[in-house]
């Protein structure tokens, strides 16, 4: 009996394997819309799908992002200023996007832009310190989504949301989960909404990746700043190492999980984008695989006794 299980799982992973090899004809007339092409996973697949003959439509916050990609891309790569938590900025883009791709439509747009900072516990938070992660990571895929959505489904394409493992479950202080998890509802309601129309919507779940936004250094910074507003009441209720305790964590656990292997994530975007037959979900990472995603079905006694296991704990603590 045993085997037989084996013999059926072993199946359905090579029928997937053959399913999920087919690629979308006509590449070269295909619209890509990506944000946050600045850095890290947006970068690298707008070149990527650029040397694909896709023809990419990269949104750049910063005019140095731009400038970047148009020297190390072909002259079918076309930038854009893109503020996702600016209406007009939104608007516009979608302006210049509708004149490029006329009656074809746009065949993706791919929801990249987020930050991650700041991240703290909540009682180090102030209201405005969620309104600006929210604006970005979640309001901001929202804005862009609906501005093409019409594109979109002229062109029976696909919508990419690029969420995060921890969409799946919730470790970190601050609205980074939170925005996330939002994510994540968008990206489910949505594809319910427009399986009628022929447009696929797909969503990736990275789990740690090297890149700017899981920067140590940028998130002990964070840290420091944080701490220095803090009343000193609550300083003393966490405890004056509290910080270099964090670090020694973030040195000792974080930093060796992450992975530099950014093409990983962006293998998993390019399915998304390309194949016939994409998947609902990617989760690129082992750690996602083997680790987060298990450990966000476990009973909830269970994922809570391992992350506090594993947290710093406060001076003051009922633990």
């Amino acid at each position: 009996m045993f085997l037989y299980i084996i013999g059926l799982i072993v199946c359905f992973y090579v029928y997937r394997w053959f399913r999920e090899l087919g690629r979308v004809p006509n590449k070269s007339e295909k619209f890509v819309y990506i944000t946050g092409c600045d850095t890290g996973f947006g970068n690298l697949l707008a070149k990527h799908l650029d040397t694909k003959v896709f023809r990419v439509i990269a949104g750049c916050y910063m005019e140095k992002g731009e400038v970047e990609l148009k020297k190390c891309c072909s002259d079918k790569l076309t930038t854009l200023h893109l503020d996702v938590t600016d209406n007009y900025s939104i608007k516009k883009a979608a302006e210049t996007i509708k004149a490029l791709v006329g009656e074809r439509g746009l065949w993706a747009v791919v929801n990249n832009a987020g930050i991650s900072f700041p991240t703290a516990p909540h009682d180090w938070l102030e209201i405005e310190d969620f309104k600006q992660m929210i604006n970005v990571n979640l309001i901001g895929v929202v804005a862009i989504t609906l501005s093409v959505l019409p594109l979109i489904k002229k062109a029976k394409g696909r919508v990419v949301n690029v969420a995060s493992v921890f969409g799946r479950i919730s470790t970190l202080g601050g609205a980074y989960c939170i925005t996330k998890y939002g994510v994540e509802a968008f990206n489910d309601s949505l594809r319910r909404n427009m399986a009628p129309f022929g447009v696929k919507v797909l969503c990736i779940e990275p789990g740690f990746f090297k890149t700017s936004i899981s920067d140590p250094t940028i998130y002990e910074s964070h840290l420091q700043r944080l701490w220095k507003r803090l009343p000193q009441e609550v300083k003393d209720e966490y405890g004056s190492d509290f910080i270099d305790k964090t670090k020694l964590v973030i040195k000792e656990k974080i930093e060796k999980i992450l992975d530099p292997d950014l093409m990983k994530v962006v293998s998993c975007m390019e399915h998304a984008v390309a194949a016939v037959h994409p998947r609902s979900r990617y989760s690129p990472g082992w750690d996602a695989k083997l680790f987060w995603l298990p450990l966000s079905y476990m009973p909830t006694f269970i994922s809570d006794a391992y992350i506090l296991k594993n947290a710093v704990e406060p001076k003051v603590s009922v633990l």
